[in-house]
């Protein structure tokens, strides 16, 4: 058990969180959906973080009370974009509580998450709610809970994490524009990035591969695939510059209130604003369209250092360029429940997979903003759900785009589908070719019985496994692989060449191949496959053609 952190552990710490990020950055920046963000979130907290975990380097010692100090000055002096200079503020209120110098409890900890916390929000002129924020902010609040009854340091990093988890998967409907581009807030992600290493670090673990995986779960369905920046009317930017800089060799009659009467006149002229420091260091974050009179005021204060200015609206022009010189013919949509059939229609070039199935039917607005998602001129529709196929149909009424649907009522018929499609036909001669595709499969569940009932001839009982083909249940009994042999028989006729089956959660692979081997020794005129697909509720799904 770790009852206390000294400054090893604490210098170890610092090293372990700012490498997570750093190997987790281009997940985080896939995050983004401003269409001229200040700079990739991820990139620019890891560059912050690695400014600060610079400054430590420079600390011969462990000394607890140097290290911390050295964390929120390196920090602040590396600070960029509104997520690394909120990311900069929590290092800072953290200092604040352990810089007594002295090996710190869970107790201690947790006053130092919220001070954090109120150093951040006190340095964001206006705070939004779903942002990185947030998740400080319940972060701190879970760990003053349960730091009184949990001492050791490793169990309480993991339940703050997992509770900055449960909330970052929330802010999608904090914030609209999260909502609207499928994915949460990168800079709570960056941030649980940095406690994640905190906790390797204190495990003892070796550090993670980086991750592409672009988003997360929100509510209404999961993304997947690309995620383009959105891109906004270049009317809808209201401020078009963004100006950073530091305040340096501040005037020595200067006082805290002319640091405040200096924030005061940047909101005149502009919005994103964030001023934080103190009378050693300033550090300035503006979006105007007078880069000039913020570097007035501030040279009334004192010198200005470092400065930054970015053209926002020139950002967005080259955004829009870029996406019209990529845009494609025709794009693909399907739907699915199961990391592992999002990973095959990935493979089979799908651009876009909307998470959903039987028990989580997307809406509408789920499928027309994964629409607006894929560049292409015309996009091809796979709901793999009967009860899906409506929502795509009013979407079709209410996108911009030309939407072909393909009226798939399972994944292994989306499968097929997408299997037929060819880029060098046109958008017509590939919807009358999937559908055929899709068509001349048959397909069947097994899956298991949630309450007793009589349907279809068969008297079910709770966990009884169940085959259901062509709609009906048609075989029941208390082997998963009993059930699919039987299921076969009603499929399986002299015409069958091929049969794939999809294994989802239940099933491991080892139980999945040693089902092929036996039925390939019962049908060998026939090939079989597996593949994973994870999918819940559903033993299998099986294709036969």
């Amino acid at each position: 058990m770790l009852k206390t952190i000294d400054g090893a552990s604490f210098r170890k710490m610092v090293n372990y969180g700012s490498r997570y990020l750093e190997i987790n950055k281009q997940m985080v920046d896939a995050l983004n959906v401003f269409p001229v963000p200040d700079g990739d979130t991820g990139s620019n907290m890891y560059l912050t973080i690695a400014s600060a975990t610079k400054e430590v380097a420079l600390i011969p010692d462990d000394d607890l009370l140097d290290l911390a100090a050295a964390l929120s000055k390196g920090a602040l002096k590396g600070a960029r974009g509104n997520s690394g200079v909120i990311l900069s503020q929590i290092l800072k209120g953290i200092y604040t509580v352990i810089k007594d110098g002295k090996p710190f409890t869970t107790k201690e900890f947790a006053r130092a998450l919220k001070s954090g916390t109120e150093v951040a929000y006190n340095a964001v002129t206006k705070p939004k709610e779903g942002t990185i924020l947030t998740v400080i902010r319940v972060m701190a609040e879970h760990a003053g809970k349960i730091c009184a009854k949990t001492q050791d340091h490793v169990e309480f990093l993991r339940s703050v994490i997992a509770k900055g988890d449960e909330i970052l998967k929330k802010t999608p409907e904090m914030l609209p524009v999260l909502k609207k581009a499928g994915v949460v807030d990168a800079g709570g992600k960056g941030l649980l990035c940095v406690f994640n290493g905190y906790l390797a670090a204190l495990e003892g673990k070796e550090l993670p591969e980086a991750t592409d995986a672009p988003a997360e779960l929100i509510s209404g369905g999961e993304s997947f695939g690309d995620m383009p920046a959105e891109i906004h009317d270049l009317g809808d930017i209201q401020f078009g510059y963004c100006t950073e800089f530091f305040v340096i060799n501040i005037n020595p009659r200067a006082t805290e209130a002319d640091i405040d009467t200096f924030r005061e006149k940047l909101l005149d002229i502009g919005d994103s604003v964030i001023v934080i420091g103190d009378l050693s260091l300033v550090k300035v974050h503006v979006h105007t369209n007078n880069p000039g009179r913020a570097i007035q005021y501030a040279l009334k204060l004192g010198e200005v250092d470092k400065v930054k200015i970015e053209n926002m609206r020139q950002q967005n022009r080259e955004l829009i360029a870029q996406r019209e010189a990529e845009c494609k013919d025709m794009g693909m949509i399907s739907v699915c429940a199961g990391d592992g059939l999002v990973n095959i229609f990935k493979d089979i070039l799908v651009d876009y997979v909307i998470e959903g199935g039987q028990t989580m039917n997307p809406s509408v607005e789920d499928i027309l903003s994964a629409i607006n998602k894929v560049n292409a001129r015309e996009i091809f529709i796979f709901p793999n759900n009967k009860n899906i196929i409506l929502a795509a149909e009013q979407a079709k009424e209410l996108s911009e785009k030309p939407l072909h649907i393909i009226p798939t009522r399972e994944v292994v018929e989306g499968i097929a589908a997408v299997l037929a499609f060819n880029p060098e036909e046109s958008a017509d001669v590939n919807e009358e070719n999937m559908k055929d595709a899709y068509s001349c499969v048959k397909s069947a569940q097994v899956t298991y019985a949630v309450r007793k009932t009589s349907i279809d001839g068969l008297d079910l009982e709770i966990g009884d496994i169940m085959g259901i083909f062509n709609g009906k249940i048609c075989t029941k009994g208390s082997q998963v692989d009993d059930v699919v042999e039987s299921v076969l028989e009603n499929m399986i006729d002299d015409d069958s060449s091929m049969v794939t089956l999809y294994f989802g959660e239940g099933v491991t692979e080892e139980g999945a191949e040693a089902l092929v081997e036996k039925l390939s020794e019962k049908y060998p005129d026939v090939e079989f496959s597996a593949y994973c697909g994870n999918q819940p509720h559903y033993y299998y799904f099986i294709s036969v053609e």
